[in-house]
């Protein structure tokens, strides 16, 4: 009798040493099976702001060109951008890339924990579908090479044994092509294609100015009424022409009509305004384009073209 309730106990024991042995085997394979989930690896969190000993605290956008400090439009983040991406190198080496959505709790505000030293901090802030991606500080590009109003703050920092919180004030780093209609689209058009060369998809960081020459592709739906269109670019310098190329396309994308105009000027953090019917010319009695200037209070102007 002692035998089988020895034998009964050994089995028992047994079953449960295998029920131990199964539960931490599962255990251990739990982070390779969420590694296998199609969810994308976003990188590590931040780190929370108590523990960091470096916080980046964005104030506001300052609105103007870099050369005119005393002509300022400051505004919350939140109010002209969905994205913030964060990139901290130290030589040429990145060793901090954090994205922030503006859905995301303390928007604008990031913390990081860095050794003691020296490092080159970007931040770019901008509302295109995807993050930016920083190869290196002279290579900033976006999603599918299309870029929206973008902000940018570049600076050299020193981590000490003190935490610090540094508040950031970012600038406008594109110049936008506003072409607004005297006549309503016909029906059938349901996109514009502007096709532009001479601008750059790409930043640097170390410029504020683009840093390739791009052949920009945007492509806007048309909605029933709309006047007024707006694509964005890099200049290389302050100042530079663009060759821009605009389509009409219909529901099947074949070309209805085209427009196209050589050296439009364009300023960063300035709009420049082509105005007139897509379908007809419209120029004074010499033949010279109109030109006007007009002041705005979020960019620091805006150049008007009747066309």
């Amino acid at each position: 009798m002692s035998h089988l309730v020895n034998g009964s106990m050994s089995h028992s024991m047994s079953l449960n040493v295998c029920h131990l042995i199964g539960r931490l085997v599962l255990l251990a394979l739990v982070p390779f099976m969420a590694l296998s989930c199609d969810a994308p690896y976003v990188g590590p969190a931040p780190e929370d702001e108590q523990t960091a000993n470096v916080v980046f605290r964005i104030a506001s956008f300052e609105q103007t060109d870099f050369d005119s400090p005393s002509t300022k439009a400051l505004v919350d983040v939140s109010q002209l951008c969905s994205r913030i991406n964060l990139v901290v190198y130290s030589g040429s080496t990145k060793v901090k890339s954090i994205a922030q959505k503006s859905s995301d709790d303390g928007f604008g505000t990031i913390g990081l924990s860095l050794a003691q030293g020296h490092y080159k901090v970007a931040i770019i802030a901008h509302s295109t579908e995807g993050s930016a991606t920083v190869t290196e500080l002279d290579k900033i590009s976006f999603k599918s090479n299309v870029i929206s109003d973008t902000f940018l703050y570049a600076d050299e920092i020193t981590i000490s044994d003190e935490a610090q919180t540094i508040d950031v004030q970012l600038r406008r780093v594109v110049a936008m092509f506003r072409l607004k209609l005297t006549q309503a689209l016909p029906e059938n058009i349901k996109q514009l294609k502007f096709y532009y060369t001479g601008g750059s998809s790409t930043l640097s960081a170390n410029t504020g100015y683009g840093s390739v020459n791009s052949k920009q592709t945007v492509v806007l739906n048309v909605a029933n009424g709309q006047t007024v269109f707006e694509v964005y670019t890099f200049p290389h310098a302050e100042t530079g022409k663009l060759k821009m190329t605009i389509t009409a396309l219909d529901a099947t994308q074949s070309a209805l009509h085209e427009r196209v105009f050589e050296e439009v000027p364009v300023t960063r953090n300035k709009v420049t305004q082509y105005t007139g019917d897509l379908f007809e010319g419209n120029t004074t009695e010499t033949g010279e384009t109109r030109i006007t200037m007009k002041a705005e209070t979020e960019w620091v102007g805006q150049d008007e073209y009747s066309f």
